[in-house]
């Protein structure tokens, strides 16, 4: 994990998207605007994406909350007044969600945000293999054949891996890869089992939904109707600001990220209140 900010006050937690780490651009620009404030900010990376491999043959994937579980109880048991508070983007978004419906009566985590969440795995996955989407898909696929390869380098994996190199879409590896090694019958079953959106209707936290119509990552069919959502949950649908994006300003050369200025003032809402 990384630690920013103020040992007292409000405490973000950031989840990262699929093959994010502490490195990724959105995670370190808000948990620079968190250590502005004065509040505190602690960045989970999920296992294999701190830049040490995995100790297990196990990785991670986008329906498992129980790491997520351990670091909130671990926080909560650590800063027993402090005000946790928490957003994921895209695959760290879905988790986040999963998590807030199989948790609803805990109450632990006092706010929450999900950003550009792939609330359907399944139709994510079709919506990566078309178009310019698939450049997204490579690159992604890429950087995950290459974890596997290195981690199993040293010793013998658990499933077959003579394949990796030909599986180049998330159907093809989930169904090779991640399902196998993650306890799931086959990509299907992983896709159905881990997708957030049968979870946001149980979601007691006051949570905020930010999406773009333009997500390169999710078919706007895919995206939740207002009636799915529970009383506590708000879905703010802008017409563009792509994937994890919201880039405003006039100047090119001097962006703007709304989507900082957004979420912190989603927190302060609550936190003030």
């Amino acid at each position: 994990m990384c630690w920013t900010g103020s040992d007292s006050g409000p405490l973000i937690v950031l989840l990262h998207g699929l093959e994010g780490s502490s490195r990724s651009k959105y995670a370190a620009a808000l948990l620079e605007r968190i250590e502005r404030i004065g509040w505190g900010g602690v960045l989970m990376q999920f296992r294999g994406c701190s830049g040490e491999p995995n100790r297990l043959d196990r990785s991670y994937h986008s329906g498992d909350t129980g790491d997520l579980r351990f670091v909130i109880a671990m926080l909560k048991r650590r800063f027993p007044l402090r005000r946790i508070l928490a957003v994921g983007y895209s695959l760290g978004g879905n988790v986040l969600l999963k998590h807030l419906g199989e948790t609803a009566e805990d109450g632990t985590i006092f706010a929450a945000a999900a950003v550009s969440v792939p609330y359907e795995l399944a139709a994510g996955a079709n919506r990566l293999n078309r178009g310019t989407s698939r450049l997204y898909q490579r690159h992604l696929i890429r950087s995950m054949q290459k974890k596997a390869r290195n981690k199993f380098s040293l010793r013998q994996p658990p499933i077959d891996l003579s394949g990796l190199d030909s599986w180049t879409d998330f159907w093809s590896f989930d169904d090779n890869v991640t399902a196998p090694l993650h306890g799931f019958r086959d990509a299907e079953e992983y896709y159905r089992e881990s997708s957030c959106r049968q979870y946001l209707g149980a979601i007691r936290t006051p949570t905020l939904l930010l999406h773009a119509e333009d997500d390169p990552f999710l078919l706007r069919s895919a995206i939740p109707n207002r009636e799915e959502l529970s009383a506590s949950t708000i879905l703010e649908l802008t017409r563009r600001g792509g994937h994890v994006g919201f880039v405003g300003g006039r100047n090119p050369l001097k962006p703007q990220y709304w989507i900082d200025d957004r979420l912190m003032a989603w927190f302060r809402t609550h936190v003030e209140s």
